[in-house]
Protein backbone atom coordinates (compact mmCIF):
# COMPACT_ATOMS: atom_id res chain seq x y z
CA UNK A 1 0.00 0.00 0.00
CA UNK A 2 2.78 2.40 0.91
CA UNK A 3 4.62 1.58 -2.31
CA UNK A 4 1.46 2.26 -4.34
CA UNK A 5 0.97 5.59 -2.56
CA UNK A 6 4.57 6.60 -3.22
CA UNK A 7 4.29 5.66 -6.89
CA UNK A 8 1.03 7.60 -7.19
CA UNK A 9 2.51 10.67 -5.53
CA UNK A 10 5.64 10.46 -7.69
CA UNK A 11 3.48 10.17 -10.79
CA UNK A 12 1.26 13.07 -9.70
CA UNK A 13 4.15 15.44 -8.99
CA UNK A 14 5.88 14.49 -12.23
CA UNK A 15 2.72 15.34 -14.19
CA UNK A 16 2.12 18.53 -12.22
CA UNK A 17 5.71 19.71 -12.50
CA UNK A 18 6.06 19.00 -16.19
CA UNK A 19 2.71 20.65 -16.85
CA UNK A 20 3.76 23.71 -14.85
CA UNK A 21 6.38 24.80 -17.34
CA UNK A 22 5.67 22.72 -20.43
CA UNK A 23 5.42 24.70 -23.65
CA UNK A 24 4.80 23.17 -27.03
CA UNK A 25 4.55 24.33 -30.61
CA UNK A 26 1.05 22.93 -31.23
CA UNK A 27 -0.60 24.17 -28.03
CA UNK A 28 -3.33 26.08 -29.92
CA UNK A 29 -3.79 23.61 -32.78
CA UNK A 30 -7.34 22.76 -31.73
CA UNK A 31 -8.02 25.85 -29.60
CA UNK A 32 -7.22 28.53 -32.18
CA UNK A 33 -6.01 26.89 -35.40
CA UNK A 34 -5.56 30.17 -37.28
CA UNK A 35 -3.54 31.82 -34.51
CA UNK A 36 -0.21 32.15 -36.30
CA UNK A 37 -1.66 33.59 -39.50
CA UNK A 38 -3.79 36.05 -37.50
CA UNK A 39 -0.80 37.35 -35.54
CA UNK A 40 1.47 37.52 -38.55
CA UNK A 41 -1.16 39.40 -40.53
CA UNK A 42 -1.41 42.00 -37.77
CA UNK A 43 2.37 42.36 -37.53
CA UNK A 44 2.68 42.68 -41.29
CA UNK A 45 -0.03 45.35 -41.28
CA UNK A 46 1.70 47.42 -38.60
CA UNK A 47 5.06 47.09 -40.33
CA UNK A 48 3.52 48.50 -43.48
CA UNK A 49 2.55 51.67 -41.61
CA UNK A 50 5.69 52.33 -39.56
CA UNK A 51 9.29 51.26 -40.10
CA UNK A 52 9.98 50.79 -36.39
CA UNK A 53 7.13 48.41 -35.61
CA UNK A 54 9.36 45.35 -35.96
CA UNK A 55 12.11 46.71 -33.71
CA UNK A 56 9.63 47.96 -31.11
CA UNK A 57 7.79 44.63 -31.01
CA UNK A 58 10.97 42.58 -30.67
CA UNK A 59 12.24 44.83 -27.90
CA UNK A 60 8.94 44.48 -26.04
CA UNK A 61 9.43 40.70 -25.88
CA UNK A 62 12.87 41.11 -24.31
CA UNK A 63 11.74 43.75 -21.82
CA UNK A 64 8.84 41.51 -20.80
CA UNK A 65 10.69 38.21 -20.41
CA UNK A 66 13.69 39.66 -18.62
CA UNK A 67 11.68 41.09 -15.73
CA UNK A 68 9.09 38.67 -14.34
CA UNK A 69 9.28 36.13 -17.13
CA UNK A 70 7.36 36.00 -20.40
CA UNK A 71 3.98 36.84 -18.91
CA UNK A 72 2.96 40.08 -20.69
CA UNK A 73 3.31 42.00 -17.42
CA UNK A 74 4.98 44.74 -19.50
CA UNK A 75 1.51 45.52 -20.92
CA UNK A 76 -0.33 45.93 -17.62
CA UNK A 77 -1.46 49.45 -16.75
CA UNK A 78 -2.08 50.04 -13.05
CA UNK A 79 -4.41 52.83 -12.00
CA UNK A 80 -1.79 54.21 -9.60
CA UNK A 81 0.92 54.24 -12.27
CA UNK A 82 3.03 51.67 -10.42
CA UNK A 83 3.69 49.31 -13.31
CA UNK A 84 6.62 48.18 -15.44
CA UNK A 85 5.78 50.60 -18.22
CA UNK A 86 6.37 53.56 -15.90
CA UNK A 87 9.82 52.44 -14.82
CA UNK A 88 12.49 54.70 -16.33
CA UNK A 89 14.13 51.75 -18.14
CA UNK A 90 10.94 51.32 -20.18
CA UNK A 91 10.34 54.98 -20.97
CA UNK A 92 12.07 54.66 -24.33
CA UNK A 93 9.93 51.74 -25.52
CA UNK A 94 8.13 52.96 -28.62
CA UNK A 95 4.34 52.87 -28.77
CA UNK A 96 4.56 51.06 -32.11
CA UNK A 97 5.36 47.83 -30.27
CA UNK A 98 2.34 48.12 -27.99
CA UNK A 99 0.09 48.96 -30.94
CA UNK A 100 1.35 45.91 -32.80
CA UNK A 101 0.51 43.59 -29.92
CA UNK A 102 -2.92 45.15 -29.42
CA UNK A 103 -3.65 44.83 -33.15
CA UNK A 104 -2.68 41.16 -33.00
CA UNK A 105 -4.80 40.63 -29.88
CA UNK A 106 -7.80 42.24 -31.63
CA UNK A 107 -7.30 40.06 -34.72
CA UNK A 108 -7.10 36.90 -32.62
CA UNK A 109 -10.16 37.71 -30.50
CA UNK A 110 -12.17 38.57 -33.63
CA UNK A 111 -12.01 34.89 -34.55
CA UNK A 112 -14.86 33.19 -32.62
CA UNK A 113 -12.75 30.08 -32.07
CA UNK A 114 -10.04 32.12 -30.40
CA UNK A 115 -11.83 34.78 -28.37
CA UNK A 116 -10.25 35.09 -24.90
CA UNK A 117 -8.43 31.79 -25.35
CA UNK A 118 -4.95 33.00 -26.31
CA UNK A 119 -2.66 34.66 -23.78
CA UNK A 120 -1.16 38.07 -24.41
CA UNK A 121 2.20 36.51 -23.48
CA UNK A 122 1.94 34.03 -26.36
CA UNK A 123 0.86 36.79 -28.74
CA UNK A 124 3.99 38.78 -27.83
CA UNK A 125 6.19 35.73 -28.43
CA UNK A 126 4.62 35.08 -31.84
CA UNK A 127 4.73 38.75 -32.83
CA UNK A 128 8.43 38.97 -31.92
CA UNK A 129 9.18 35.97 -34.15
CA UNK A 130 7.16 37.47 -37.00
CA UNK A 131 8.85 40.85 -36.61
CA UNK A 132 12.21 39.15 -37.16
CA UNK A 133 11.06 36.99 -40.06
CA UNK A 134 9.24 39.79 -41.89
CA UNK A 135 12.39 41.90 -41.59
CA UNK A 136 14.46 39.31 -43.45
CA UNK A 137 15.60 37.26 -40.48
CA UNK A 138 15.10 33.62 -39.54
CA UNK A 139 11.84 32.01 -38.55
CA UNK A 140 11.19 29.30 -36.01
CA UNK A 141 8.46 27.33 -34.32
CA UNK A 142 7.40 29.29 -31.24
CA UNK A 143 6.81 27.30 -28.08
CA UNK A 144 3.37 28.21 -26.73
CA UNK A 145 1.16 27.69 -23.69
CA UNK A 146 2.08 30.65 -21.48
CA UNK A 147 -0.45 32.28 -19.18
CA UNK A 148 -0.48 36.00 -18.46
CA UNK A 149 0.89 37.33 -15.19
CA UNK A 150 -1.29 39.26 -12.76
CA UNK A 151 1.32 41.59 -11.28
CA UNK A 152 3.30 44.48 -12.72
CA UNK A 153 5.32 46.88 -10.58
CA UNK A 154 7.86 49.52 -11.46
CA UNK A 155 10.27 48.26 -8.81
CA UNK A 156 10.43 44.80 -10.41
CA UNK A 157 12.20 46.15 -13.51
CA UNK A 158 15.90 45.37 -13.45
CA UNK A 159 17.10 45.33 -17.06
CA UNK A 160 20.62 45.29 -18.51
CA UNK A 161 21.76 48.88 -18.94
CA UNK A 162 23.31 50.60 -21.97
CA UNK A 163 26.39 51.60 -19.96
CA UNK A 164 27.12 48.22 -18.38
CA UNK A 165 30.34 46.30 -18.95
CA UNK A 166 30.66 42.64 -19.86
CA UNK A 167 30.70 41.36 -16.27
CA UNK A 168 27.62 43.37 -15.37
CA UNK A 169 25.77 42.16 -18.45
CA UNK A 170 26.68 38.53 -17.87
CA UNK A 171 25.63 38.73 -14.22
CA UNK A 172 22.14 39.62 -15.40
CA UNK A 173 22.02 37.05 -18.17
CA UNK A 174 23.41 34.19 -16.09
CA UNK A 175 20.58 34.63 -13.59
CA UNK A 176 18.33 33.35 -16.36
CA UNK A 177 20.77 30.59 -17.37
CA UNK A 178 21.74 32.51 -20.48
CA UNK A 179 25.30 32.11 -21.76
CA UNK A 180 27.82 34.50 -23.36
CA UNK A 181 26.64 33.27 -26.76
CA UNK A 182 23.07 34.14 -25.76
CA UNK A 183 24.20 37.59 -24.67
CA UNK A 184 25.88 38.31 -28.00
CA UNK A 185 23.15 36.70 -30.12
CA UNK A 186 20.31 38.53 -28.37
CA UNK A 187 22.23 41.80 -28.55
CA UNK A 188 22.15 41.21 -32.29
CA UNK A 189 18.48 42.19 -32.15
CA UNK A 190 19.87 45.72 -32.24
CA UNK A 191 20.28 45.22 -35.97
CA UNK A 192 16.71 46.52 -35.99
CA UNK A 193 15.78 49.92 -34.68
CA UNK A 194 17.48 52.85 -33.00
CA UNK A 195 18.43 54.30 -29.65
CA UNK A 196 17.94 57.73 -28.12
CA UNK A 197 20.79 60.24 -27.97
CA UNK A 198 20.20 60.08 -24.21
CA UNK A 199 21.79 56.63 -24.08
CA UNK A 200 24.99 57.62 -25.87
CA UNK A 201 25.39 61.18 -24.58
CA UNK A 202 27.95 60.19 -21.93
CA UNK A 203 30.04 58.48 -24.62
CA UNK A 204 30.35 61.76 -26.53
CA UNK A 205 30.67 64.47 -23.89
CA UNK A 206 32.76 66.06 -22.58
CA UNK A 207 35.08 63.95 -24.75
CA UNK A 208 34.35 60.78 -26.76
CA UNK A 209 35.27 57.52 -25.07
CA UNK A 210 38.18 55.50 -26.42
CA UNK A 211 35.98 52.64 -27.61
CA UNK A 212 34.49 54.81 -30.35
CA UNK A 213 36.09 55.30 -33.74
CA UNK A 214 37.16 59.00 -33.70
CA UNK A 215 35.52 59.82 -37.01
CA UNK A 216 32.33 58.09 -35.96
CA UNK A 217 32.35 60.00 -32.67
CA UNK A 218 32.42 63.29 -34.59
CA UNK A 219 29.55 62.08 -36.75
CA UNK A 220 27.53 61.19 -33.65
CA UNK A 221 28.20 64.58 -32.08
CA UNK A 222 26.65 66.10 -35.17
CA UNK A 223 23.57 63.93 -34.76
CA UNK A 224 23.43 64.24 -30.97
CA UNK A 225 24.56 67.80 -30.11
CA UNK A 226 25.63 68.88 -26.64
CA UNK A 227 22.19 70.43 -26.14
CA UNK A 228 20.66 67.02 -25.46
CA UNK A 229 17.45 66.08 -27.25
CA UNK A 230 16.12 62.80 -25.84
CA UNK A 231 13.71 62.50 -28.76
CA UNK A 232 16.55 62.32 -31.29
CA UNK A 233 17.18 58.70 -32.29
CA UNK A 234 20.18 57.08 -34.02
CA UNK A 235 20.03 53.79 -35.94
CA UNK A 236 22.18 50.94 -34.63
CA UNK A 237 23.59 49.85 -37.97
CA UNK A 238 23.52 50.56 -41.68
CA UNK A 239 20.77 48.16 -42.73
CA UNK A 240 18.26 49.93 -40.43
CA UNK A 241 15.11 47.84 -40.96
CA UNK A 242 16.68 44.58 -42.17
CA UNK A 243 17.43 41.78 -39.74
CA UNK A 244 20.97 40.72 -40.65
CA UNK A 245 24.48 40.51 -39.19
CA UNK A 246 25.46 44.09 -40.00
CA UNK A 247 25.32 44.97 -36.30
CA UNK A 248 28.36 42.78 -35.64
CA UNK A 249 30.31 44.31 -38.51
CA UNK A 250 29.63 47.72 -36.98
CA UNK A 251 31.07 46.55 -33.66
CA UNK A 252 34.26 45.43 -35.43
CA UNK A 253 34.61 48.97 -36.76
CA UNK A 254 34.29 50.48 -33.25
CA UNK A 255 30.95 51.97 -34.25
CA UNK A 256 28.69 50.32 -31.71
CA UNK A 257 26.29 52.94 -30.38
CA UNK A 258 25.87 51.79 -26.80
CA UNK A 259 28.77 51.01 -24.50
CA UNK A 260 27.04 47.68 -23.84
CA UNK A 261 27.19 47.00 -27.59
CA UNK A 262 30.83 47.87 -28.18
CA UNK A 263 32.04 46.12 -25.05
CA UNK A 264 31.03 42.82 -26.67
CA UNK A 265 33.85 43.32 -29.17
CA UNK A 266 36.31 45.00 -26.82
CA UNK A 267 36.14 42.21 -24.24
CA UNK A 268 38.12 39.17 -25.38
CA UNK A 269 35.62 36.84 -23.72
CA UNK A 270 33.00 37.69 -26.33
CA UNK A 271 34.95 39.20 -29.24
CA UNK A 272 35.39 35.83 -30.96
CA UNK A 273 31.61 35.33 -30.94
CA UNK A 274 31.16 38.76 -32.53
CA UNK A 275 33.74 37.85 -35.18
CA UNK A 276 31.96 34.60 -35.95
CA UNK A 277 28.56 36.23 -36.33
CA UNK A 278 30.04 39.08 -38.41
CA UNK A 279 31.46 36.63 -40.95
CA UNK A 280 28.76 33.95 -40.81
CA UNK A 281 25.19 35.26 -40.85
CA UNK A 282 23.71 31.77 -40.78
CA UNK A 283 25.61 31.06 -37.54
CA UNK A 284 24.13 34.22 -36.05
CA UNK A 285 20.63 33.27 -37.19
CA UNK A 286 20.95 29.80 -35.68
CA UNK A 287 22.26 31.15 -32.38
CA UNK A 288 19.61 33.87 -32.29
CA UNK A 289 16.78 31.35 -32.71
CA UNK A 290 18.19 29.15 -29.95
CA UNK A 291 18.58 32.14 -27.64
CA UNK A 292 15.07 33.41 -28.35
CA UNK A 293 13.67 30.00 -27.46
CA UNK A 294 15.62 30.00 -24.19
CA UNK A 295 14.48 33.55 -23.47
CA UNK A 296 10.88 32.54 -24.11
CA UNK A 297 11.02 29.86 -21.41
CA UNK A 298 11.85 32.26 -18.59
CA UNK A 299 9.29 32.58 -15.80
CA UNK A 300 6.43 30.89 -17.63
CA UNK A 301 3.12 31.27 -15.80
CA UNK A 302 0.44 28.59 -15.65
CA UNK A 303 -3.24 28.47 -14.71
CA UNK A 304 -2.07 28.28 -11.09
CA UNK A 305 -0.40 31.70 -11.06
CA UNK A 306 -1.66 33.27 -14.27
CA UNK A 307 -4.71 33.92 -16.44
CA UNK A 308 -5.76 34.59 -20.01
CA UNK A 309 -6.32 38.35 -20.00
CA UNK A 310 -9.35 39.62 -21.86
CA UNK A 311 -7.62 42.98 -22.24
CA UNK A 312 -3.83 42.84 -22.34
CA UNK A 313 -3.60 46.12 -20.43
CA UNK A 314 -5.63 44.99 -17.42
CA UNK A 315 -5.90 41.89 -15.26
CA UNK A 316 -9.22 40.10 -15.25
Amino acid sequence: MKIFQLLFLASFFTIFYSGATALNETYYASICPNLESLVQGAVRGMMSTTNIAAAATLRLFFHDCFVQGCDASILIQNANGDDELHNFDNQFLRADGYRTIMAAKAAVDADPQCTNKVSCADIIALAARDAVFLSGGPTWKVELGRYDGKISTSSSVNLPGPSENYDQLMSRFSVHNLTPTDLVALSGAHTLGATSCFHIYSRLYPTPDSYLDPGFAIQLQGQCPAALNVNQFIFFDNSVVTFDNDYFKVLQQKKGLLFSDEVLYVDNRSSSIVDKFATDQSAFFTAFVNSMLKLGRIGVKTAVDGEIRKDCHFTN
